[in-house]
């Protein structure tokens, strides 16, 4: 950012409009968030497959193949929703970190610098 030494994601004095933008990205979603998208389709699908074959539109070996293909998704989307919670966490973290050693006057180093 001009004029600071700090960038947008690690000034200490933005860290509250961080977080709000984090809460307000979290429940809409949007681009880099196809989680939501996915898992609305995946239901689509899952509805119709299953309509199908209730009505004998689908031999039960080929929705068994689908629903196992649906299971292998629904893991990745989960790893993903769980990797970027990780890493919201961790810059959230990092954040503090930095905040706190400004309060400080920048005497104390954090727990991981040695």
């Amino acid at each position: 950012m001009e004029g600071s030494t700090w960038c947008f994601n690690h000034d200490p004095a933005k860290a509250q409009e961080r977080s709000a933008n984090a809460r307000k990205g979290g429940r809409t979603g949007g681009r880099g968030r196809g989680g939501l998208d996915e898992t609305t389709q995946a239901k689509k699908y899952i509805r119709g497959l299953v309509v199908q074959l209730l009505n004998g539109g689908v031999q039960r070996e080929v929705a068994t193949a689908c629903f196992m293909g649906l299971n292998v998704l629904a893991r990745y989307v989960e790893l993903e929703r769980r990797i970027r919670e990780s890493d919201e966490l961790e810059a959230r973290i990092e954040a503090l970190e930095v905040r706190q050693r400004l309060e400080a006057g920048g005497n104390r180093r954090s727990w991981h610098h040695r």
